[in-house]
This record gives C-alpha cells, structure tokens and sequence, in this order.
C-alpha cells in the first residue's frame, strides 16, 4: 500500500546541499509542511500516493535561499539617496526621512513590499532589523514567509522608542506577543557598537544568553567606525565587544569588512558568523570583505542584502555572485569559494547562523519544506554543465518558478500565489507622495 503524501516534486535535479552533491532525475516528497523523503522518482512514484505530483523537467530543485541580514521596511526607501557613503547616507538622508515618516504603516507597507520581493526571488527565509517589529512580525506572517525579526537597540530616540530600555522592553513584548508563531524567530539586534553603550551591550549579551538568542549587530563596516570607536573607547569594535562577554557562537556580524587577520582569527574561534553583503557594500563604498580569507579561517557565513536603500534590490542570485567574484579578484585566486560553498553560505550556512540548521537550509528528510525551483531550460543557460555552478554565475532571479515555504505554494510559475502585487504598487506609490512631499 502507498503512502500517504501532500506533494511529490519531480525536477531534473536536485541539490540537497546537505551533504554536498548533485542528484538527477530524484524526487522530494513533502508532507505536513516537512519534506519526508527524497530518493530516486521512480521509487518515489511506486512508494508514494500524493495530493499532487509536481513535474518540473528543466528545473533545479534547492532549498530557499536565506537573507541574514536586511532592513525589510526600507524598500519603501529604494533609490531616494543614492551615490552616498554610508555616515552621508545615514545622516543627511535615511535618519532625518525614518524620524518624519517611520511608523507602524510605514514597517508595514515596506516589509510586505520586501517579503514579496523575496519571495518570488527564492528566499524563503529573512533575518530582518528595523523599528517596529510588530509591524514587520504581522507582514511576514501576511507574506507567509519565514522570518527573523531583530529587537533592535539603539541609544538614541526615534518614533518607536526613547531610550534603549525602551527599545529592549517594546521589542522582548513584541517576542513574547508572536513567540509561539513557527514562521517567525527572534534576534537581538543592536544597531552597531557606535549607537549602542557598554551598559546596553553587556545587558543584551545576558539576555542572548538567557533566552537563547542571536545577535545581529553591524560590525567593523567603515574605517570611520574603526577610528571613532579607537577615539572613544581605546579600542577597536570587535576588541570592546570582545571585552563586553559579546563574541560567541550567537554572534552574527554584519559586514565585517575591516577586519585583521587577527580578527578574523578571533572570529573564528570564538565561533561568530559573519552576513556578508557584497553589493550594498559596493554601493556605499565601504570596501571589500575578506570573504575569502573568512572562509579560510573557518569563519561561518551567509549572505545579505541589506535594505534596498543600500542595494536597491533583495536579491541573493545577485549576492551569491558578487560574494563569489569579488572573493576571488580580491584574493588573487580563482579557485577561491566556489559556487558550492557561496550556494552552502546562501542556505545552510545562513541557517546555522540563525541557529536555524536543524529546520531549513538543506534538502534533508525531516526538516520543513522550504523549496525553491529554478528554471535552467532557457536558451541563455545553454548548455548546462554543472546546475550548481549555473546558479551562482548565470541564473537570476527570475529563473526562480516556484517557491515554498513550509510546503504551502507561494510562487507558482513566477507568479505570487497570494500577494495582490497591484495593491504593494499603489502602496509604494503613496509612500513615494509622503517622503518626496
């Protein structure tokens, strides 16, 4: 007799990612949400009585793809202060626009914008940081996809908190309000060591260590930084979270473009992670990450976006090939990440980062069925070699045809199932009205 399933996916092949390899002509079979087997398609077909049968013969099958590090809600701000570096952007731009205009709507508005973006780009899965993550909690789940929502810090007052106190006391209600939702996670997140004290620090690094959590904190992304934290504090950023108890395996710093070898050393040993973000990097100027030597020393790390105010687009096909080619101009060597390793960085790496390895990042019988179909039959992927290496350097985003997260359809033949695109085009529009007016 048959077994039961929800739905049996038939591409021409697979990557499961974990453990590394190429499978053809394999089928992966999902229920309650959880892929349940994968094992060649005829054993799956005699095997398995499914709900649906899925085939998808030019297709590439590998898990969602995972954005560790982005500011959801900053769509709404995509391309209203370009060609500036970062303190310029910041300062003159993006803060004087988040104090006018940031509300519970606005992180709304923009994350819906943003998950949808995503989604029908093949990420299933966005460790996220801005105000209100009510607001971005209640988006996400709308989107139906998986998210991480950072309780962000800062010392200084905007429209959603005074104080940092306040910032940890709205964002631990906000956690325990969704705690219980299985598509969302929590993280802490510090804006960066030159917005947040000693005193916050040491504070969020006891919670971390309490409830289990992450934190997500930008780190070492300027030489200004570097400097103002040396006239400040006597030290370099990662030397005083060092000494502030921060540095371990709950540790994800983002950028990490200024880094020592000894630092990446201290990286590595004390386990951190590292959100690589290789284009907003570019665009603001800020250098180029040793991503390469990271990699070398053993450090753990996944790919970013940022926001789109930084990048312009939320894309990891994007990221995976800028994190790959920068990696190797930067090192001299062209055997440096190949694209197996940047695709591991953009799924199982960033789950590990997020604690999140046991549940999603790979193609693996028990773990939830966050899935992503990737067209390679068109004229421009001719001829296909190797699929894996066709993602990293010739696919985009819009080869991706269909996208699940949890096993429930969320693009199907490059189309959102669920999001009324036509509804976020006039919501942008009037966001456009207010912070232009």
């Amino acid at each position: 007799m048959k077994q039961a399933a929800d739905l049996l996916i038939l591409p021409r092949w697979v990557i499961p990612v974990e453990p590394a390899g190429l499978l053809t002509d394999h089928a992966v079979v999902v229920r309650d949400g959880l892929i349940v087997d994968l094992l060649p398609a005829a054993e799956a077909q005699a095997r398995y009585q499914p709900v649906q049968t899925l085939a998808l013969p030019g297709q590439v099958l590998i898990p969602g793809l995972i954005n560790l590090h982005c500011h959801g809600a900053m769509s709404l701000m995509r391309g209203m202060a370009d060609d500036l570096p970062l303190m310029t952007w910041l300062k003159e731009r993006i803060w004087p626009a988040e104090k006018q205009h940031v509300s519970e709507a606005f992180v709304r508005d923009g994350t819906l914008l943003a998950a949808a973006e995503m989604l029908a780009g093949g990420v299933t899965c966005c460790n996220d940081m801005y105000f209100y993550p009510q607001a971005a909690a209640e988006a996400f789940l709308q989107a139906g996809m998986r998210a991480v929502l950072g309780m962000i810090v800062l010392e200084f007052p905007s429209n959603y908190a005074s104080d940092a106190d306040d910032y940890l006391a709205k964002g631990l209600a906000v956690r325990d309000r969704f705690k219980d939702e299985a598509l969302l996670g929590f993280s802490f997140a510090p804006h960066a060591p030159y917005t947040v004290s000693d005193q916050s620090f040491r504070r969020i690094g006891t919670l971390a260590e309490q409830l289990g959590l992450p934190v997500h904190t930008h780190l070492h992304e300027t030489r200004d930084e570097i400097e103002e934290s040396l006239a400040r504090h006597g030290v370099r950023p990662l030397e005083r979270l060092a000494r502030l108890g921060l540095l371990g395996p709950n540790l994800i710093a983002v950028h990490a473009i200024h880094v020592t070898d000894a630092e990446i050393a201290t990286l590595a040993s004390h386990g951190c992670h590292v959100a690589h973000c290789p284009s907003s990097n570019l665009k603001l100027a800020s250098g180029l990450a040793p991503y390469a030597r990271l990699a070398a020393a053993g450090v753990n790390a996944g790919l970013g976006s940022d926001g789109a105010a930084s990048n312009n687009r939320l894309d990891l096909f994007v990221e995976m090939r800028h994190a790959a080619l920068l990696a190797k101009g930067a090192s001299g060597d062209a055997a440096a990440l190949p694209a197996f390793q940047v695709l591991e960085d953009a799924t199982l790496d960033a789950a590990r980062a997020l604690n999140l390895d046991d549940r999603i990042g790979s193609i693996v019988p028990g773990k939830h069925a966050d899935l992503v179909a990737v067209d390679l039959g068109a004229f421009h992927h001719q001829p296909v070699y190797d699929p894996v290496s066709h993602l990293v350097y010739v696919a985009g985003r819009e080869d991706v045809t269909h996208v699940w997260v949890d096993g429930v359809l969320k693009l199907a033949d490059r189309r959102l199932v669920d999001i009324n695109t036509d509804d976020l085009i006039a919501r942008a529009a009037y966001w456009r009205t207010k912070l232009t007016t």
